[in-house]
């Protein structure tokens, strides 16, 4: 059984970077593309996250 604070701590660190890449390009913090961004990182550090732990 995987712990649940390792999904939790990978979702944050995901979302956070997802959602702070659009800043690269001048986009701003709740922008469209960070929303979007910000999902798609936190689904896939869950994914990661379940893959490999």
């Amino acid at each position: 059984m995987h712990s649940k604070s390792a999904y939790y701590l990978a979702a944050f660190i995901g979302t956070t970077v997802g959602g702070l890449i659009p800043s690269l390009w001048g986009a701003g913090f709740l922008s469209y593309s960070s929303l979007i961004f910000s999902t798609i990182g936190g689904i896939l550090a869950i994914v990661i996250t379940y893959k490999y732990l």
